[in-house]
């Protein structure tokens, strides 16, 4: 397998994952396995959700390509790399940026972020299985991104721009 293929493999899976996660979290997570779901749209006190098996399951794939792939000889092992690396930037920016539940990373200032958190809590509008939008995790549509830009200045960047703009 040569480098240039894996990586393409790789991006490319990636790539898919944005659309299967929407897929799947609209009509199966929001459908069939809302059971599971449930309990990410509703408050509680505990550290793990239902919801969480979700993560299980894509975990334990990717382990499964990973392990059968051949240490990176067969094209599945790359579909693999794929998986974890998507499921990685998941945890991060979902269960870590959004919501908070590890408490390293605090809310960003970044306009891309910021409109993946809006979004996201356009979903979280509803508590039900039925009339949610914004399914996806990376892909934002563009009215997000121009909530956080037409936010009004804090107090240091009205100084700032103050102090630009008098030379």
């Amino acid at each position: 397998m040569t480098i240039l293929a894996a990586a393409g493999i790789t991006l490319t899976t990636f790539a898919f994952m944005e659309f299967w996660a929407w897929f799947m979290h609209k009509f199966v997570q929001h459908g069939p396995l809302w059971v599971l779901h449930r309990s990410h749209h509703v408050r509680h006190p505990h550290p793990v959700e239902r919801n969480d098996l979700f993560f299980l399951i894509y975990g334990g794939i990717s382990a499964a390509l990973l392990i059968t792939g051949d240490d990176g000889g067969r094209w599945w092992f790359w579909v693999g790399v794929g998986i974890a690396a998507y499921g990685t930037v998941y945890f991060f920016v979902h269960d870590v940026l959004i919501h908070g539940r590890l408490r390293f990373w605090k809310k960003s200032k970044n306009t891309y972020l910021r409109a993946l958190n809006m979004a996201h809590k356009t979903h979280h509008k509803t508590s039900g299985r039925d009339g949610s939008a914004e399914f996806g995790l990376l892909w934002v549509s563009p009215r997000y991104l121009h909530w956080p830009a037409n936010k009004p200045q804090t107090k240091r960047r009205r100084t700032a721009a103050l102090w630009n703009s008098q030379g």
